[in-house]
């Protein structure tokens, strides 16, 4: 597993939802993690990632800041702020109804 070196704040956490903030510079990643709950994440900025699967695959994306999007749990990934300027969104974890 790589390490963790973007900043994550909890923000709210019970046993239906969490909400995280992560904040990222230049060049520092989120580690590689497994995703346990569905999940939605917010782009605060505008920003470009690499999202790096298990097997080194690397898939760039672009985050616009307010076009949100969704994800199944399941999904392993490490996120990297590819881009030249801080990044931040927010992800909400959905854990039960």
């Amino acid at each position: 597993m790589t390490t963790t070196t973007a900043h994550a704040s909890v923000q709210h956490d019970d046993e239906r939802t969490r909400v995280t903030r992560w904040d990222f510079q230049p060049g520092e990643s989120t580690g590689r993690h497994v995703h346990e709950y569905d999940y939605v994440v917010v782009p605060l900025t505008d920003g470009r990632t690499d999202v790096v699967s298990p097997d080194g695959t690397v898939t760039p994306s672009l985050l616009r800041a307010g076009e949100s999007y969704a994800r199944q749990a399941g999904g392993e990934h490490e996120v990297v702020n590819a881009g030249t300027a801080p990044l931040a969104f927010v992800e909400i974890e959905v854990k039960g109804r």
